[in-house]
């Protein structure tokens, strides 16, 4: 393990109120993404579509890192140049998405674990040959009725330090992502606390398998309430709440928390992170980013599948990542910011 290449990695992905890109959507997902603008999901569209956003001039100052699909970091843009080519001369680390979703935990109803682990090490190997600096590995936390259970939490963390330590092997940082569905109607206290129970568990497995906390990326869930609970927190109660369980369950060794989005609007995700930044720091960790759809949800709209709406679409990518940098710095403002 080169302990120093992985930390400054890391540390580069995060700096400078950077956070991450994702756009690692798989073949079902980035379909139906297309379907809302009425755009066939073809191998040439969603190579033109991600080539075309990753052009947008000066997206480094705003973006650390690209989490990528395995289709798209072998890919190269209509014109020949490789797309990890691309990403390289904006700054910007390339990422690849490595695990193989999510399938029922035998036994648990209504708890899932994530595949991928097999042969994974090989795969590393390829991908550090194709241009990628890190990966990233999603775990999925369920809440309902008499779940998660403390089987299913530990799974998923034993997933995820295995994952861990196999990449920072191979060469990759490794992004950990732990997320709490926001699906359901709990409220958001017994977010917090599936939360905090599913970080110390992630930190207990990491720490068990030698995972080098200085050389990943913590990427959770925001401690909100679930998307059907009649009880809605504002900015500020998410924020503190999401900040208290973060001091209470992440090593300060840890250079950068970058949140998913969750299913969380552009705008929410934004206001949520800054007034983390804004008004409980500062903390040991950076506060950051790593978001898809709340990235790229107003890029797709303006793209709409035409050649012509190309600028138009690097642009909006660009506006909404330089708001969610101010959100880094606690200096967002609005939406004209």
């Amino acid at each position: 393990m080169n302990f120093d290449a992985l930390a400054a990695t890391a540390q580069k992905m995060v700096a400078e109120n950077r956070g991450l890109l994702a756009i690692d959507e798989s073949s079902g997902t980035i379909k139906k993404r297309f379907d809302t603008i009425s755009v066939p999901s073809t191998e040439e569209n969603r190579r033109d579509y991600r080539a075309n956003i990753l052009r947008a001039d000066g997206l480094g100052r705003y973006i650390g890192g690209v989490i990528l699909f395995d289709e798209t970091l072998r890919q190269s843009a209509a014109d020949g140049t490789k797309i990890v080519e691309l990403i390289k001369t904006q700054g910007i680390v390339s990422g690849i998405k490595v695990d193989k979703g999510t399938k029922p935990l035998a036994g648990f109803v209504g708890e899932t674990t994530t595949e991928g682990l097999d042969g994974l090490a090989a795969r590393v190997e390829e991908y550090v040959a194709l241009g990628a600096g890190f990966a990233k590995w999603r775990a999925v936390i369920h809440i309902g009725d008499g779940y998660p259970t403390s089987t299913g939490i530990e799974a998923n963390a034993h997933g995820l330090a295995r994952y861990a330590r196999i990449c920072q092997e191979g060469g990759l940082v490794p992004v950990v992502e732990p997320e709490v569905l926001m699906d359901g109607d709990h409220d958001i206290d017994t977010c917090q606390r599936v939360t905090e129970a599913t970080l110390d568990a992630v930190f207990a497995a990491l720490k068990a398998h030698g995972v080098a906390l200085e050389g990943m990326i913590l990427k959770p869930n925001m401690v909100i309430a679930g998307s059907d609970c009649p009880t809605q927190a504002g900015a500020d109660e998410i924020a503190a709440k999401t900040v208290a369980t973060l001091r209470r369950c992440v090593p300060a060794a840890m250079p950068g928390i970058a949140f998913l989005s969750g299913g969380q609007t552009e705008v929410e995700a934004t206001v949520n992170l800054n007034a983390m930044n804004a008004k409980f720091g500062p903390n040991p960790w950076k506060l950051s980013f790593s978001y898809g759809r709340a990235l790229q949800a107003s890029a797709l709209k303006a793209w709409g599948g035409k050649a012509e709406n190309e600028a138009a679409a690097r642009d909006a990518l660009l506006q909404r990542a330089h708001l969610n940098s101010l959100a880094c710095a606690g200096t967002y403002g609005g939406e004209g910011s």
